[in-house]
């Protein structure tokens, strides 16, 4: 038997003395206590922060998987960007607010690059140099070809301007209001009819509608800088308070019982309401409306859709308004 120790005939190797952890072990066993609130614990905070910062410059502001896109939601005072060259050059042109002109280094210069860049310093708009990732980023995605123009956020204005407006010029008011419109590019559609029949503004309700978004500047095609667009906190009560002022509100729908040419006081204050393309007016709103009126078609079509039957409408009633 190897070794010493109890039995073998030799005496036992004696040990040494084994080193202690000075309590270390017993003082790491008690815990650290409660865990600090979380206005305390600044740390964490900061933390996620710079990972996040960092994560979005290895990614370009999109996470590592391209089917689950991550989009920072933006606030009503955020900025708006318009990518691609024609839609950048035709804003410039038609003197949509900007602050800043994106382009890309490196990029093609083509005539439509160098207008751009010569309305903008013509104007005095900003114009950074910058990777295609930013332009990516700030485009969420969308094609750019190179270029984004900022637009600032809309400033809206109140419902009653609308009417102020029209009795300035000494015409008769004419108001197309949105109800449950939530595509941008219906939105922008809208104006340029608008603009294009002799509307004195927008209106549209602060929820579950669309705004003045990058999109909705690039389908007006800069129709949106001549035309006011209002925005109301309460749709039907706006409605309301234009009918006490003394104008005819009539509603576009499939259902309507009235045809829109045999619509009365078309030539008289207006305003026309114009639905969403799937549900049409909502029940409040229809019955805010003096009279629903539709836009007689083939049968084969279900329905119109919401820029192209505002467009109609606006012609027909600019139609009465010159007889």
């Amino acid at each position: 038997m190897a070794g010493g120790g109890k039995g073998s005939g030799r005496p036992a190797k004696k040990k040494s003395p084994t080193k202690g952890t000075g309590g270390n072990v017993r003082r790491g066993l008690e815990g650290k206590g409660a865990t600090p609130p979380a206005h305390m614990r600044h740390w964490h905070k900061d933390k996620a922060r710079t990972e996040r910062i960092e994560r979005e410059d290895r990614t370009g502001g999109r996470s590592a998987s391209p089917r689950t896109p991550v989009r920072a939601r933006r606030g009503e005072d955020a900025p708006e960007y318009i990518g691609g060259r024609n839609p950048v050059l035709e804003a410039l042109r038609a003197g949509v607010p900007a602050s800043t002109l994106y382009v890309a280094m490196r990029i093609d210069n083509d005539d439509r690059v160098k207008e751009s860049v010569r309305i903008a310093a013509d104007r005095g708009i900003a114009m950074l140099e910058v990777g295609r990732e930013k332009l990516d980023r700030l485009t969420e995605g969308a094609i750019h070809q190179g270029m984004a123009l900022q637009i600032p956020a809309y400033e809206y204005a109140h419902p009653e301007d609308l009417v102020t407006i029209a009795r300035d010029a000494a015409e008769v008011p004419l108001i197309v209001a949105l109800d449950s419109v939530t595509d941008p590019r219906n939105l922008g559609a809208i104006a340029r009819s608008a603009t294009a029949f002799g509307a004195h503004g927008l209106l549209i309700p602060s929820r579950r509608s669309a705004g003045v978004t990058g999109g909705a500047w690039k389908t007006s095609a800069g129709t949106l800088a001549n035309l006011t667009v209002a925005r109301a906190a309460n749709l039907t009560a706006a409605l309301r308070d234009y009918r006490e002022a003394g104008l005819f509100v009539i509603g576009l729908d499939g259902e309507g019982t009235v045809e829109l040419g045999d619509a009365n006081l078309l030539d008289g204050p207006l305003v026309v309401v114009v639905g969403s393309e799937g549900k049409g007016l909502s029940r409040l709103v229809r019955e805010s409306c003096d009279l629903v009126v539709r836009i007689p078609m083939n049968a084969a079509a279900e329905s119109l859709n919401a820029g192209v039957a505002a467009g109609i409408a606006l012609y027909e009633v600019s139609r009465h308004r010159k007889r």
